[in-house]
């Protein structure tokens, strides 16, 4: 079951993308399409019937260099369950959605050419390769999936081709993702020259070791466990577009939409906080890494929802959205409540995905117009996208009743972040940050919601007059979508987010027990135990040994040389989940009243008094610029890394190319070769009496060599 989910999207890729013009048009697009919906059923089965352990299914013999064996194996823990589901429940319903949104692209002559069959290819191409990411059982088959995602994602966000400005966005995605995956290919490699392996049971077992080893990088000592969290962060920074690696990921909405929902919503852009949690056992022990992957998240969480306030084009509010909300994940990763992280990653994959596919169908019923100044009054115009974007709207500002388990899905997984982060930090800088952005992310949600759907209708009367509902093909998808954003929370909240031993054995932790008498262990033996058990060669007891609980917060078994049990490890000392829980009231109510303010000042500014936003802009003209120019990030790399760089690439070009290599070449063919023509030119005369002449010439050169060379001798 497990490899037809992994193996049916590429089988369509590969029919679709090579034999369309065989089966034809319509059958490539539903061939991919029911093979998604296919890998979709099979993944809900898959986790709905889990237990919770950690199963492999071996694949093939892959890579065997040395002392590296590298299998093709698929790692099938919660982890992989939940990240099943959520590519290929986004995945079949964005190739669903496709069929209805890509009918009739203006970017295409349809007379004269067939993007669709390649378009689907992408698609199942991009969720094949996710997929053996998220099953990979060593860093090799995982950074085998990094790299296809990065490439399908080259190939969506340029499937427009003939527009420069998409161009631009595919090179510009490639380019900064690569920043990250040196990184990410820096701490693999640092890996296995510590541990001699890159399987994940091996490197988690040596953790406890990098924790204690320094490691020599860069002319200076570094612990080894923070060098190699932090190298892997930075392959998770530009895979999931967090602050300094992010200005890829705004540009990329000049692909089409269900790109959008697909890969910068729920999927490729997830990664790197998969990335972070399936390499929890490696950073519980490096504190430092910890807290650079809170404090960057954090800033990412606030840098973007402040430049979500300004913008205009309804792609690139959500898309900054969905950057703000991965600061979010990374955040509740860094304290160590990776449960959370996934948590509001499976949420977030229902309702940012139904708003990328909402307003995917605003833009195809306004004719793709995305400036929401010229939107308006359209709820009557388009009721069914309405109503899915106010669900998905309700759903990331966190509508729910406080102090309870009832709301929709944003209101648990992101109060659940916030709760982790205040205590995780003391309530430190990533709370307020957090509460802040919640607060922000409010206004440019309902922001969004009342520039497009209420008020009187703006911009190009014609366009307005003749707004349509997408058809069934595109609504499906949203229905399904509301679904989760209105029932994942509540219906998944106690198993990420309730009580521990609940969350323990829905990750597949072995069971614990806290001692009644002065909170000591029960079964705090069972490490020394397992040591005994492995310093005499029983590993068969050790694993007995381990299994056995040793704490509140699930059994240290990296002690004992052996990996932790369950999909995410959780340190002995890590208390951040039980803190959370009995965070002050207070607390616990702030995302509330954040999303009640944004709510109030947005309805007063789109609504009451439309003319208020434009005074403001107009009174705070120099904050306005910073937030509508992103910080001015862009313009700092253009300025520092940019413009350098093409200054000397023309420079190289005109000295060197130019100067150099063409004027040598260029010199010779036009210079010297035709002197020396001409000269011989001058001997080719035609007269017998000079070739004699020079053949006299050169037997009398070959007998005075030969006389010389054999005196010599």
């Amino acid at each position: 079951m497990e490899t037809i989910i992994l193996f049916a999207p590429l089988v369509g890729a590969i029919i679709a993308g090579f034999g369309w013009r065989i089966i034809g048009d319509a059958a490539a697009q539903w061939l991919t399409t029911g093979l998604l919906f296919l890998a979709c059923l099979l993944s809900w089965i898959v986790f709905l019937g889990h237990d919770g352990q950690t199963h492999y299914i071996h694949v093939l013999d892959w890579i065997r260099s040395g002392s590296l064996d590298t299998a093709w194996a698929i790692r099938l823990d919660r982890l992989t369950a939940i990240m099943l589901i959520v590519v290929t429940t986004v995945s079949a319903l964005v190739h669903l959605y496709s069929m209805g949104y890509m009918a009739h692209d203006a970017n295409f002559d349809d007379e004269k050419e067939s993007y669709r069959p390649r378009f689907f290819a992408y698609l199942s191409f991009f969720t094949f390769a996710m997929l053996m990411l998220v099953t990979a059982d060593n860093l090799a088959q995982m950074f085998f999936g990094w790299e296809g995602v990065g490439l399908a994602s080259y190939l969506l966000i340029g499937f427009y081709f003939r527009k420069p400005s998409a161009n631009a966005a595919a090179i510009k995605a490639f380019v900064v993702n690569r920043v990250g995956d040196f990184g990410f290919a820096l701490g693999i490699f640092a890996l296995f020259y510590l541990t001699d392996s890159i399987r994940f049971d091996d490197v988690f077992a040596a953790a406890p070791e990098l924790a204690e080893t320094q490691l020599t990088f860069l002319w200076g000592e570094w612990n080894a466990a923070n060098l190699i969290a932090v190298l892997l962060f930075i392959g998770a920074m530009g895979k999931s577009a967090q602050f300094i690696l992010h200005t890829w990921l705004p540009d990329a909405m000049e692909g089409p939409t269900p790109v959008s929902a697909l890969i910068h919503a729920a999927t490729m852009v997830t990664a790197g906080v998969f990335l972070v949690c399936r390499m929890s056992p490696v950073f519980e022990y490096a504190p430092e890494a910890k807290m650079f992957v809170v404090y960057i998240g954090a800033i990412t969480a606030f840098f973007a929802a402040t430049v979500g306030l300004v913008q205009n084009d309804i792609k690139r509010v959500i898309a900054y959205s969905t950057c703000s909300q991965l600061g979010y994940m990374f955040v509740a990763a860094g304290v160590g409540v990776y449960s959370v992280a996934m948590f509001h990653l499976l949420t977030h994959a229902f309702f940012k995905a139904m708003l990328f596919l909402g307003a995917g169908s605003v833009i195809h019923g306004m004719h793709h117009e995305q400036d929401m100044r010229n939107y308006g009054g359209l709820r009557a115009k388009i009721p069914y996208t309405f109503w899915a974007m106010m669900i998905g709207t309700l759903a990331i500002t966190g509508v729910g009743i406080p102090l309870t388990h009832i709301g929709f899905a944003g209101f648990l997984s992101k109060d659940a972040i916030i709760e982790s982060a205040f205590a995780g930090t003391a309530g430190g800088f990533a709370f307020w940050a957090l509460v802040i952005a919640a607060m922000f992310t409010s206004f440019y949600s309902w922001r969004l919601m009342f520039l497009t759907f209420f008020g009187e209708p703006r911009g190009d009367k014609h366009t307005h007059e003749h707004a349509h509902e997408s058809p069934m093909v595109m609504l499906v998808p949203l229905g399904v979508l509301a679904l989760g954003a209105i029932f994942a929370g509540m219906v998944w909240y106690g198993s990420f987010f309730g009580e521990h031993a609940r969350v323990n054995k829905f990750f597949g932790i072995p069971h614990h027990e806290v001692a009644a008498d002065e909170g000591t262990d029960t079964h705090g033996e069972g490490v020394g135990e397992a040591v005994e058990a492995l310093a005499e060669g029983h590993a068969e007891d050790a694993a007995e040994a381990v299994t056995e609980p040793t704490d509140g917060h699930g059994t240290d078994h990296a002690a004992a040389g052996l990996p932790p049990q369950g999909a995410i490890f959780m340190s002995p000392d890590n208390h951040v989940m039980d803190d959370a829980h009995h965070a002050p009231t207070w607390v616990k109510v702030s995302p509330f009243v954040a999303m009640l303010l944004g709510f109030a000042v947005a309805f007063w500014f789109y609504v009451l008094n439309p003319a208020m936003p434009r005074a403001l802009a107009e009174n705070q003209r120099p904050l306005y610029l910073f937030l509508l120019n992103k910080w001015y990030v862009d313009e700092i790399y253009d300025f520092v890394i940019v413009n350098p760089a093409k200054r000397l690439a023309r420079f190289l070009w005109r000295g060197g190319d130019l100067g150099v290599i063409d004027g040598f070449l260029n010199g010779v063919a036009m210079g010297v070769v035709p002197f020396f023509t001409r000269l011989a030119g001058r001997a080719q005369s035609g007269y017998i009496f000079t070739y004699a002449f020079a053949m006299v010439l050169g037997i009398a050169v070959l007998v005075t060599w030969m006389t010389i060379g054999g005196g010599a001798e």
